[in-house]
């Protein structure tokens, strides 16, 4: 009688047995790569593509810094996909400091999120507080999800 393990309880775990991205680091990345988002979003209004980029982005250097900015958000998210794969293995190095990675795209979204509070004359505003509690609410999932220092660990060295 043979005998196997049935992983099929635990939900994070796909059928190899590695643990599955967590999702709030998908949202995560979409945050942080929000500029491409509404850019992307903008393209499908055929009459004014630049309106949903100004509700977002009054200022066009904002959102300018916020493509460029999200474009470190994008390569984080390859890198994830990449880890799903298991290949290349020159991605491993970089998957293993994702979570530096993400620190350092947070950082540079407070900068960004502090100009553009300098931009409005520091105004309340809906959209920047909102910006304001994810930012907060990420750096949190950061620093203390257990999931996610799993997911990262998850990729050995010796494959």
């Amino acid at each position: 009688m043979e005998t196997y393990l049935n992983f099929s309880h635990i939900t994070w775990l796909d059928d190899k047995g590695h643990i599955k991205p967590p999702i709030f680091l998908y949202v995560l990345l979409a945050f942080l790569a929000r500029g491409w988002c509404i850019f992307i979003a903008s393209l499908t209004q055929a009459n004014d593509r630049a309106e949903l980029v100004r509700i977002f982005y009054p200022e066009k250097s904002d959102f300018l810094l916020s493509l460029a900015a999200g474009l470190g958000a994008v390569l984080l998210y390859f890198v994830v996909i990449a880890e799903r794969r298991r290949s290349p293995l020159w991605v491993r190095p970089l998957f293993v400091n994702l979570k530096w990675g993400l620190w350092l795209l947070l950082l540079v979204d407070a900068l960004l999120l502090g100009q553009r509070l300098f931009h409005g004359q520091f105004l309340f505003h809906w959209s920047l507080a909102l910006d304001a509690l994810v930012l907060f609410w990420s750096s949190l999932y950061v620093l203390k999800s257990k999931r996610l220092g799993y997911y990262l660990a998850d990729w050995p060295k010796d494959t």
